[in-house]
């Protein structure tokens, strides 16, 4: 029993010890935990607080962490007629073998019309190949892009004028709440947040936990912000069946 009394007495001091460990992290960042939970409340606002929160509160050299995802890496705009890359994701599979200004024509076989730009084969396992042909500089160019893990990287810049090209009407989702917040003992802070919205082509409601990782740098400034975010549940409550 005194061996029991011991252990017993022992245990709490260090779970006490790491409390208080704890408690005098979250002392010490206390602004970098607000900073962050402020961060989130202004991107899920309006455009105009977005846009203003970066402004004053990322680092120069900061950088934007997107979703890792199994894809290609290039981006095009839906509002145009055809398929032309506008960008492609550095380091990516498309960065291999496409060129921005690339106009799709055919995908696995398929001509690409207006009608069938979203139901091509570009879904798929990761090293699975996509034959196709693009029109670059007015010639038919035959191509073939390996699909592979893509994590797009975004500098300050480049986010403002992401966000200043954004759409201000209907910006962020119908509700959202911070849920809690930590800090490490180094000043990373982690916050759990919580969201509900509705897909514009659809009107289906949806909602989803995202849990945001921030770093500082030396000045308090945010220098990297990176979301994991549960995208399967959101496609299972819109209706998708997520299959391999």
């Amino acid at each position: 029993m005194n061996n029991y009394k011991t252990f017993f007495a022992c245990f709490a001091l260090i779970s006490l010890a790491a409390c208080n460990v704890n408690n005098d992290s979250a002392n010490n960042h206390q602004d970098r935990m607000d900073l962050a939970e402020a961060w989130l409340m202004a991107a899920n606002s309006s455009k105009a607080e977005a846009i203003e929160m970066v402004e004053k509160n990322m680092a120069e050299d900061g950088v934007i962490a997107g979703d890792r995802y199994v894809g290609m890496g290039f981006i095009w705009n839906p509002d145009e007629s055809g398929m032309t890359v506008g960008s492609i994701i550095p380091d990516s599979p498309a960065s291999k073998s496409l060129e921005v200004g690339d106009s799709f024509v055919e995908v696995a076989g398929v001509r690409v019309t207006d009608d069938n730009r979203n139901r091509l084969g570009f879904r798929g396992k990761p090293g699975e190949e996509i034959d196709a042909v693009v029109l670059r500089n007015d010639e038919l160019v035959s191509v073939s892009v390996a699909r592979g893990a893509v994590r797009q990287m975004s500098s300050k810049s480049q986010m403002l004028e992401t966000m200043t090209e954004g759409d201000a009407e209907g910006w962020g989702p119908e509700e959202f709440n911070v849920i809690e917040k930590s800090v490490t003992n180094d000043g990373v802070v982690w916050v759990l947040s919580w969201a509900k919205f509705t897909e514009d082509a659809t009107g289906i409601e949806a909602n989803a936990y995202t849990a945001t990782r921030f770093v500082f740098n030396d000045e308090g400034k945010v220098s990297r912000v990176a979301n994991l975010t549960e995208d399967r549940f959101v496609l299972e409550q819109q209706g998708y069946s997520i299959t391999r």
